[in-house]
């Protein structure tokens, strides 16, 4: 789907209403024809990672920042999955240090271990996705609070669960 033309007329199809925006259960029911299984949660925030102009809804041009993330996930994970097709946690660790994030070990499994949904340490495509789908939120999140780039911030109470209830899935 690298084609803006294919991406269009993609987005096209999902969006039924025809109102130039769609909405999560249109875009949660996309990817399951594409046999991804997303709990509507992660639809979600994938829309509000993506949702610049926060109206709630996905545009053409949100849905294709939200699809060139998923293709650098999904190629990520196609490298490091082995034929297994799935990624176990160092390989998980691996694949966000290509992706641009680099968590410290006790952050690395407490997000590893939130998001294995079988409690096998095996990571599918859909699995890592949502993991990644978190990361990038909470990174955007924590961004607009480093006003000066530190890679540090002081939040009061309410900064804080402003930024939990932002990042939940």
């Amino acid at each position: 789907m690298e084609n803006s033309a294919i991406l269009r007329e993609w987005f096209e199809r999902v969006d039924t209403d025809k109102i130039g925006s769609i909405t999560a259960i249109q875009l949660k029911s996309a990817f399951a024809i594409g046999n991804l299984q997303f709990p509507i949660t992660v639809v979600q925030q994938m829309i509000r990672m993506c949702d610049f102009d926060q109206n709630g809804t996905m545009s053409f041009e949100e849905f294709v920042e939200l699809n060139k993330f998923l293709l650098k996930v999904q190629h990520v994970f196609s490298d490091l999955e082995r034929g297994r097709g799935f990624l176990v946690p160092d390989d998980v660790y691996e694949a966000l240090i290509k992706i641009g994030f680099r968590l410290d070990s006790p952050a690395l499994y407490t997000v590893c271990e939130s998001f294995d949904r079988n409690k096998n340490g095996k990571f599918r495509l859909d699995d890592f996705i949502s993991l990644c789908i978190f990361v990038q939120s909470a990174r955007n999140l924590f961004d607009s609070f480093d006003t000066t780039k530190q890679g540090r911030v002081t939040l009061d109470i309410n900064q804080f669960i402003y930024c939990t209830a932002n990042c939940r899935i």
